[in-house]
Formats: C-alpha cells, sequence, structure tokens
C-alpha cells in the first residue's frame, strides 16, 4: 500500500481551529436531528466529526508552520479519510466493512483536527504574542500572565502532531491512533494543566489591560481585524488549549464507539480516554481551585456568628449554591393562613458539606443562626396550597448547630429556584425522571444546540453537541441534566437544547456511555469492594 502523503488533510491551512471545531459539531448535531427523525439509527451514517469543506489561504505567516505533509497542500478539496485521492485509487473502500470506514474518519477526525489546532496556535504566537507593538505595551510579568505557557503547548502539538502524521504515512489503511494518544498524554500532556489552571489570572489581567491601557485594547483591536484572524477574537485564541484537551477526550470517545469490541483497539482507547480523563479533570480541578479559595475568603470575612462559630475556609470545601429564600414563621399549623407576613427573609450558603442560615444585616454582612452537615439534610415537597403557599419546601436538619433536629418551612421565588436548591440540599433524592440509586434505563435526553455558560455553581456550561439525559425539569423552563461523556450534572435552560425523541437513539447513546466508561466503572467496583472489606 501506498502511504498517504502531501495530500492528507490539506484543506484544514484554510481553517483556523475554532472555525474547525464549530463546522463540526454542527454537523454532529445535524447528524443526530437526521437520525433521531429516524427508525432505526442505522439508515443514516453520515461522517459524525467532519467539518465542511473550506477556502484554502495562502496568507503568509511570521512563522510558518514545521514542514508537516499533513499541512502542505493547499489546494485539494476534500477533507473526509475516503475522498483522498490515494484512497479512492486504491480500491480499498470496496474491500474494508462500513465499520472499518467509520472507524477510519474517526481516526483521521482526530488527526486533522489537531493540525488544525496547530495552525490556530501558531497564529496566538506569531500573530499577537510576538507582535512588536504589544511587546512594547506589554511588561514581562503581564506578558507572561496573559500567555502563560503557550510556547510548550505549541511544542507539545508540534511533537504530538508529527507523531499521528508519520502514523497516517505508514499504511493507506490507518492502524490505530490512540496508542499515540496514549503516550503523549503521560509524557507531555502535563503542560495543559499549568496552562489552564492559570486561567482565572488570565482572564483577570486581560480585562484589566483592556481597561487600564488604551494602548493594548487599540493594539489588540487591529490585530483581530487582520484577514488571517477570521474575524475571530483573541480571547479565543487564549481559550484554546482548555478546549482542545476536552475535544480530544471526546474524539477518543468517537473512536471507542467505533472499535471492535475486547480488540487490541478498544483496549489502547480505553487506555488513552483514562489517561486524558485524568489531565481534564486536573484542568478542571486547577481552574476551580484558583476561583474557589478567593470566593471562601471573601464568604469568611461577610459571615458573623450568632452561635458557636465554625471555620469556613479548609481546602476540601467549597460553594455550591448561595441565596435568599423566605422563611416561614410560626408552626407548620398556621400554613393555612393567606398571609405575606407568615414569612421573613433567610440567606443560605451552601457549601459541599455545609449548610450556614443566616439573616442579611447591614453592611453586606450575614449573621448565622443555624447550620448542620450536609449529610444531615433532608427535603420534602409541599403539596400545591394556594398561590402564597406555591414553591414551599421543608427543610430538615437532623442535627444542628445545638445538636439537636430542627425543621424549616422555605418558599422560593419559582418552580425552578424550589426544585435547584432541594437537588443541592438533599442530591440524592429521587428526580421526576430517575432515582439515583438506580441504572438509567431510558431516561430522557436531550441534546445541545446551543452553548451556554454556567451563572451559577449549581449550573452545568454546555458545548454545542453535548448530550445529556434530563433528570429533572421544572414549567419555567428549567432542566437538571447529566452530560453522558463526563457524568457532570447541573442546572441549564431548556432552550438551550432538544429533546431526543427516538428510542432507540437514546438507547444507543447510553449504550456507547457505558462502554465508554466501563474501564472507570469495574475501577470504582474494585475500589468498592476494597472499602467494604
Amino acid at each position: 500500500c501506498s502511504a498517504v502523503t502531501s495530500h492528507t488533510c490539506c484543506c484544514l491551512l484554510g481553517l483556523l481551529y475554532q472555525e474547525y471545531r464549530d463546522k463540526s459539531t454542527r454537523q454532529e448535531i445535524e447528524t443526530r436531528r437526521l437520525q433521531d427523525s429516524q427508525t432505526d439509527p442505522e439508515e443514516s451514517s453520515p461522517s459524525e466529526e467532519t467539518p465542511s469543506e473550506a477556502e484554502p489561504t495562502s496568507t503568509p505567516e511570521s512563522k510558518a508552520p514545521p514542514q508537516i505533509s499533513l499541512l502542505r497542500n493547499s489546494n485539494s478539496r476534500f477533507n473526509l479519510w475516503q475522498d483522498l485521492p490515494e484512497i479512492q485509487s486504491s480500491g480499498v473502500l470496496s474491500i474494508l466493512q462500513p465499520d472499518e470506514i467509520k472507524l477510519q474518519e474517526a481516526m483521521f477526525e482526530l488527526v486533522t483536527s489537531e493540525a488544525s489546532y496547530y495552525k490556530s496556535l501558531n497564529l496566538l504566537v506569531s500573530h499577537f504574542m510576538e507582535n512588536e507593538r504589544l511587546k512594547k505595551i506589554l511588561h514581562q510579568s503581564e506578558a507572561h500572565i496573559l500567555f502563560s505557557n503557550v510556547l510548550d503547548v505549541m511544542a507539545v502539538s508540534e511533537r504530538f502532531l508529527l507523531d499521528l502524521e508519520q502514523r497516517v504515512e505508514e499504511n493507506i489503511v490507518i492502524s490505530d491512533v490512540c496508542d499515540i494518544v496514549y503516550q503523549h498524554t503521560v509524557n507531555h500532556f502535563s503542560v495543559y494543566i499549568t496552562y489552564v489552571s492559570n486561567q482565572t489570572y488570565q482572564e483577570r489581567a486581560y480585562k484589566q489591560l483592556l481597561q487600564d491601557k488604551p494602548a493594548f485594547r487599540e493594539v489588540i483591536s487591529q490585530l483581530e481585524l487582520d484577514p488571517k484572524c477570521k474575524g475571530l477574537s483573541f480571547s479565543s485564541f487564549l481559550i484554546l488549549p482548555f478546549q482542545r484537551i476536552t475535544r480530544l477526550k471526546l474524539l477518543v470517545q468517537n473512536i471507542l464507539k467505533k472499535v471492535e469490541e475486547k480488540s487490541d483497539r478498544e483496549s489502547t482507547a480505553l487506555d488513552a480516554h483514562k489517561e486524558l480523563e485524568t489531565v481534564v479533570k486536573a484542568c478542571n480541578e486547577g481552574v476551580r481551585k484558583m476561583s474557589r479559595t478567593e470566593q471562601m475568603i471573601s464568604i469568611q470575612k461577610k459571615l458573623e456568628f450568632k452561635i458557636k462559630s465554625v471555620p469556613i475556609i479548609s481546602h476540601s470545601r467549597w460553594l455550591l449554591k448561595q441565596g435568599e429564600l423566605q422563611q416561614m414563621n410560626g408552626p407548620k399549623t398556621s400554613r393555612t393562613l393567606r398571609t405575606k407576613k407568615l414569612f421573613r427573609e433567610i440567606y443560605l450558603f451552601l457549601f459541599n458539606d455545609l449548610l450556614v442560615i443566616c439573616r442579611q444585616i447591614p453592611g453586606d454582612k450575614y449573621q448565622v443562626f443555624d447550620s448542620a452537615p450536609r449529610g444531615l439534610l433532608r427535603v420534602e415537597e409541599l403539596e400545591d396550597q394556594g398561590q402564597s403557599l406555591a414553591n414551599v419546601f421543608i427543610l430538615r436538619l437532623l442535627e444542628n448547630a445545638d445538636d439537636r433536629e430542627a425543621s424549616y418551612m422555605l418558599k422560593a421565588s419559582s418552580q425552578s429556584e424550589m426544585k435547584r436548591w432541594m437537588i443541592s440540599l438533599a442530591p440524592n433524592r429521587r428526580t421526576k425522571f430517575v432515582s439515583f440509586t438506580s441504572r438509567l434505563v431510558d431516561c430522557p435526553q436531550i441534546q445541545c444546540v446551543h452553548p451556554y455558560l454556567a451563572q451559577e455553581p449549581d449550573e452545568l456550561s454546555l458545548e454545542l453537541a453535548d448530550v445529556l439525559n434530563i433528570l429533572d425539569k421544572t414549567d419555567d423552563g428549567w432542566i437538571f441534566g447529566e452530560r453522558l461523556h463526563d457524568q457532570e450534572r447541573g442546572w441549564f435552560p431548556s432552550s438551550m437544547g432538544e429533546e431526543i425523541l427516538n428510542p432507540k437513539i437514546r438507547a444507543q447513546n447510553l449504550k456507547e456511555c457505558f462502554r465508554v466508561h466501563k474501564s472507570d466503572d469495574s475501577q470504582r467496583r474494585k475500589l468498592g469492594s476494597r472499602n467494604r472489606q
């Protein structure tokens, strides 16, 4: 077999990674829509992860990409593995099974997207970071916070891409790529954790520079207007490494769904996925740790204890939810009364291991009058008893600050706010569609068609094409969901997604999810049996 050489994924010279990723995820959404509208999910088999054709560009850059044959030819007009001239002329498409062709496309997508990502990183460095005017404006420490270790990230991407390309050139049919992903993740991808952990400071520094330095603002605006940026913002280049490491995990998942079960390729894909998951979790934890520490210090300063003081700051504690609720005064028997005077404002700070109940006092301070460990909280929804008692629930503290049981009748401002508080306070209670102690057999599912950025700690940020199990929903437009690819849970507006109606597609999504995470499940089972012993 002849090697796939300079024609490999050429159209990518015209695609920055931001465009590539957007096209890819939108096509994924359309593929799923098509499948959802059919009786049999196998009837539809368009390429899941391949973006549509892009115009090539020959814009010169101050620092050219390395001489990788994957990037050399800028005149080709195809971007599927099966569309490559070498593949077309080899006759291999008539020999390979359809499932193997899908697998080849999934592996090829991982390679081509890395080439596009490298191109965008190169532009971030050559066009922005190395701009002479920008260098003069920025102090060395400001530049370091803004660009962090992006040169290390780019060097890692270049080495990774060279190894991937070499594999593609070995044989017209790609043998595997996940073994390469595994090696690079274990040996080199720690640079991503360093970069992403700096994100909080990076965002803050960028906002501060825009505000304090008009010259910086002017240069960035001019650089963004350059045609080579394709109308994309400077900040969209800064977040590339975090987007890429997350996407890489999804691309490996896509390969894992297509390899033969119990094969060597399944084994390497599971290994690669497990290592990538470790890196992604470390990245997420790095970001959270920075912001959580500052948040906990801020909360501690606002609290004044009427009861015995509880130390708030702890390295293992973070805020889950905070906000105002109405507490009903008097005994439960008076709840049939119809008067607003029945209620008074209280303010709750719910941490992952502790609930603190306060009243707001002058000077942006909160006086703490009760508390309880989160594990000793129980909630109970009241049946609707008229407008004044709508969205009311009972919160029970099995052991409060005085070492006794206490009950609070609380009223939320809306149905969604009530449900959000109830799920946060007692996360293992049964929801509308599923019991947390049972397996998810066929609960409703939704796919994200609009990205969403979480505004509160109990919300979930969504990326295009994310698929989630719907665990609960409210009449006023909120969904509590669990994302299939990483099991993260949270609330988001229902307008961000489209429900998946075809039960076969839902079952297929769950089957793929269990397969991807089966190594995690077996590990958890081992740990569980050890703990029981």
